[in-house]
């Protein structure tokens, strides 16, 4: 978001014309009343005001996101039908007239709303909009954009984010993210839009049935070879709209149904049981493990409200044990080669560097992106991808994005398979760590009240580059922003450590933060025990480090 604020007289104008060419009564309503508080005096509302007139939410790689509300800051139908306009206007200027735009969307408050701005908009364009037929995962609607031959694709999702924001993605036919220059072109048109009322609406598009959720469960439900299905799961949707999906793909791959945590079933925009719908946040699956425990699960489970992420966890006798995203990819990658698969393994520039040490040893080809799937999704001969932050992409032929459905069925098919053995998914870890040796990840964020505090950070750490970071020597220095290798430009910067660690500060996509990601490797000689203990003192002590680096 821009951080500059309207001030003075000129605010309240911008204000007046927001609400006069506002499609929406609720946000109009919403809009008079802070403004008639701001006249006042109120100094909540003029600060209130000032900030959602600070400027538009910029369109980048991951399209829109922010706070639900009135005003160019925020997200509410204005915003997304200048978007839609934009996007139609952009499609035809690369020579896309009347193709076919997929929109779907997710349970979050208003996304039904914005899907159908969206529809109006690209009918009113005189492009084809085929509209989801129900809040169906995002996975679904990426599925849908190659399996339908469309242009492109829109997804209305804050995926994860908390219960007061919603999201505007971006597809294009490829089946991908948007990356550049696809962005700043849609951003430019969308910039170019004039008065709302001049956006022509169409109102008619084609609503889609059943068939593109069958296809794609039919997809998923194959990708789990034949073998053992005795498998007991506690799973959570987390009060999103994975939960009827999984089950039906659950069972047509042959599992037993999953337990599923009852107060997070049913789709619930306001996400009631958990501040941060998140599964990587601590505290977000605990219904799941309590269930996870009273059922006597093998395997715990959970997608993010979109479904477009995967977490994992394992009951042991001291209690569940969640897996980190770099260690349920290492178990998918290890899982995928010896079914069969052939291909490049691709991770990103702050996840582990494991993954291509198993595709060293297993003779396949290794790429390393920035972080996102818009960048690993369009990796050339993509056989797995995956990041830390719980996204998967084990069928890239079908879904060129992260999915966190058809991820959840191969680590059934995985744990099923330990299951007969006697083992569980530790014991393959440990077989990885002995083979590989160990490679300990850990992330440390910093938030900030003003955004400006980051660029001051990393302008400070490029202008004097440490020497050592907890207790180890800095043996490289590279800035992300002027990278040396192929990758593309970004905010950032990676410190090579001696004995193979690795330190990457970069600011977050989403929140006010920096965010750090550390590894750590260590070899195996026979004492695996002793070797991640070895392995955990030494992240803490670069933890430690950073701590002071950043201040």
């Amino acid at each position: 978001m821009h951080t500059e604020r309207s001030q003075g007289p000129d605010l309240f104008e911008q204000a007046r014309g927001w609400l006069a060419e506002d499609p929406d009564p609720r946000t109009r309503e919403e809009l008079a009343a802070v403004v008639a508080a701001a006249e006042i005096g109120a100094e909540d509302a003029l600060a209130d005001l000032a900030d959602r007139f600070c400027g538009p939410l910029t369109f980048g790689t991951a399209g829109l996101r922010g706070a639900l509300g009135a005003g160019p800051n925020r997200m509410n139908r204005a915003v997304v039908i200048r978007a839609a306009a934009g996007l139609a206007s952009y499609l035809r200027q690369e020579g896309r007239h009347g193709g076919a735009v997929v929109i779907g969307y997710d349970a979050r408050h208003n996304s039904d709303v914005f899907a159908t701005d969206t529809a109006a908009v690209l009918a009113g364009a005189g492009l084809r909009p085929l509209l989801l037929p129900a809040p169906l995962p995002t996975p679904v609607l990426a599925f849908a954009i190659r399996h339908l031959g469309c242009v492109a694709g829109v997804m209305v999702t804050a995926s994860h984010n908390p219960p007061r924001d919603n999201g505007y993605k971006v597809y294009l036919g490829d089946g991908s993210q948007i990356v550049p220059p696809a962005d700043t072109g849609i951003a430019a048109a969308i910039a170019a839009v004039g008065p709302l009322a001049d956006v022509p609406r169409g109102e008619h598009w084609e609503t889609l049935g059943p068939e593109v959720l069958d296809a794609y469960l039919t997809r998923v439900a194959a990708l789990p070879a034949p073998g053992p299905r005795d498998l007991r799961i506690a799973y959570t949707p987390l009060h999103g709209v994975g939960g009827a999906v999984v089950r039906e793909a659950l069972a047509r791959a042959g599992f037993s149904p999953p337990a599923v945590v009852a107060v997070q079933e049913v789709p619930d925009p306001d996400f009631p049981t958990t501040a941060f719908p998140n599964p990587e946040e601590p505290g977000a699956m605990d219904l799941a493990f309590e269930l996870g425990v009273g059922t006597g699960a093998d395997v715990v489970l959970a997608n993010d409200p979109d479904a477009d992420r995967c977490a994992v966890a394992v009951p042991t006798p001291d209690g569940i044990r969640r897996l980190t995203g770099d260690e349920v990819g290492a178990l998918l990658a290890v899982h995928l080669l010896r079914s069969g698969a052939h291909g490049t393994l691709a991770t990103t520039i702050v996840s582990s560097s494991l993954l291509g040490v198993v595709a060293a040893r297993n003779g396949e080809p290794y790429a390393e992106t920035l972080t996102g799937f818009k960048w690993l999704g369009r990796v050339p001969g993509l056989a797995f991808g995956y990041e830390e932050a719980l996204g998967y992409c084990v069928d890239p032929q079908a879904v060129a994005d992260k999915d966190g459905i058809s991820a959840l069925l191969r680590i059934a098919e995985l744990a099923a398979l330990e299951k007969r053995a006697g083992r569980t998914l530790l014991d393959v870890l440990d077989d990885i760590d002995r083979e590989y040796g160990v490679h300990a990840t850990a992330q440390h964020s910093v938030r900030v009240s003003d955004l400006a505090e980051i660029d001051t950070t990393l302008a400070r750490l490029r202008a004097h580059a440490p020497e050592e970071i907890g207790g180890r020597k800095v043996e490289r220095t590279d800035d992300l922003a002027q990278p040396a290798d192929s990758l593309p430009t970004t905010e950032g910067l990676r410190y090579v450590l001696a004995d193979g660690a690795r330190v990457v500060i970069r600011p977050s996509g989403t929140e006010p933060k920096l965010k750090c990601y550390v590894e750590v490797v260590v070899p195996v000689s026979g004492d695996l025990v002793g070797a991640r203990a070895t392995a955990g003192e030494a992240l803490r002590a670069i933890g430690r480090g950073i701590e002071t680096l950043i201040g």
